[in-house]
């Protein structure tokens, strides 16, 4: 068969070694042939078929679902997912069903639902872990900053594949994960080519951006998608908005006085002060606090000088997100100039480490992230008592 492929004699011999390179050449051969065939011939449409709306966030504005008509695959439609970003928009094509990605479609193709994921973000790993499939978890950045119990008890067998900028790639491919979930801080994620070279598709998790509390806890239905449980990421997060929402009306309606809030400590003598329309203003207003600082109307943090911060502690009735302070005298301590504030020396100081792991990792940042209304319920507890007086800190502490 070998001869006549080949157009060559019968009389001429072929060593066995050559003949057994042939036959593998053309075996890769008819392969590709019948891959380029069936790439060619089993697209799923096009792109712009994929029209209907499978999920349309109500609170969070980074990221919507889409399929098509008659089709079991979905496309993922993520927006400006890190600070900054104007007009970005990055899709990832979820097959299923052996559905082929559409013509026209430019993104990231996950080849059924995600079994094998790797999380850059501890807050990823909540989510997965509110809607049953933490257990999907094979990769992590920075292991000994997580608290989450599925990872802390499986540190074994969960790979640390290090951060953007200094990622151990064999490491990654070793854990052959089916996609690998990013965040972008002021721009795209440094390891994207080297994702794409490996043939390891990614998605870009965007909630970090998001103000509205609720529109952080919504992304868990985007990573619910990616796992093939978006059902139960709709269940779990449908009651959380009523019960944010109940909280919230408790605080609107107490007739005392709302307290000035201060946050925060300094960091490398700069002290960052949140946009006054950002996640932790929402929250502060929504527990019946009054955000101290107004001057901020960007979508981003600003740094203030000590003098100012001083200037906002001393009429600041309640000082709350206070880093890593353990008790007051650690405050005075680290901080002198500010040992004599009012609500120091009053005893309102507040931080939301109460979940803190052993190895550092605060659980604020991971399961607060989708229990917004259990964060809610601290606050209002810290500046409206006598509304909350019979519940317990869940995230917070009084700082002593």
């Amino acid at each position: 068969m070998i001869k006549q492929l080949l157009g060559i004699s019968h009389t001429l011999t072929i060593s066995p070694f050559f003949e057994k390179i042939m036959r593998r050449y053309i075996k890769n051969l008819i392969f590709c042939a019948t891959l380029l065939c069936m790439l060619s011939c089993g697209r799923t449409g096009n792109v712009e078929d994929f029209n209907i709306e499978i999920y349309a966030p109500k609170y969070a504005a980074g990221f919507s679902i889409v399929g098509a008509e008659g089709k079991q695959s979905t496309i993922l439609k993520v927006k400006n997912p890190w600070q900054g970003a104007n007009d970005v928009e990055t899709m990832l094509f979820i097959a299923r069903g052996g559905e082929k990605a559409p013509e026209g479609f430019i993104g990231q193709v996950l080849n059924g639902d995600a079994k094998r994921v790797v999380c850059m973000s501890s807050t990823h790993i909540a989510m997965l872990d509110a809607v049953g499939a933490v257990e999907t978890v094979v990769g992590v950045s920075g292991i000994d900053f997580i608290s989450n119990q599925y990872i802390v008890e499986n540190k074994k067998s969960i790979a640390d594949v290090g951060y953007d900028g200094n990622m151990n790639f064999e490491l990654l491919v070793a854990q052959e994960p089916d996609i690998i979930l990013l965040f972008g801080v002021n721009g795209a994620c440094a390891m994207e080519s080297k994702l794409e070279e490996l043939g390891i598709p990614y998605a870009y998790v965007g909630e970090y951006v998001e103000e509205d509390p609720l529109g952080k806890t919504e992304w868990l239905i985007a990573l619910s998608e990616i796992v093939g449980c978006r059902e139960q990421g709709i269940v779990y997060f449908s009651e959380i908005p009523q019960r944010y929402e109940h909280l919230k009306s408790l605080a609107a309606a107490t007739t005392s006085q709302s307290p000035k809030v201060m946050i925060n400590t300094p960091y490398a003598d700069s002290w960052f002060m949140a946009s006054s329309t950002s996640y932790v203003a929402r929250l502060i207003a929504d527990a019946g606090g009054d955000y101290i600082y107004k001057k901020n109307t960007s979508n981003h943090s600003l740094p203030i000088d000590m003098e100012e911060a001083a200037i906002l502690t001393t009429s600041a009735d309640v000082w709350i997100n206070v880093g890593n302070v353990t008790t007051l005298e650690d405050l005075c301590n680290q901080f002198p100039k500010f040992a004599n504030m009012p609500c120091v020396k009053k005893g309102e100081v507040y931080n939301c480490d109460k979940r803190r792991a052993v190895g550092g990792g605060n659980d604020y940042w991971e399961s607060g992230v989708v229990n917004p209304d259990i964060v809610l319920r601290d606050l209002i507890k810290i500046f409206h008592p006598e509304l909350e007086s019979d519940k317990e800190f869940v995230y917070y502490r009084k700082v002593e």
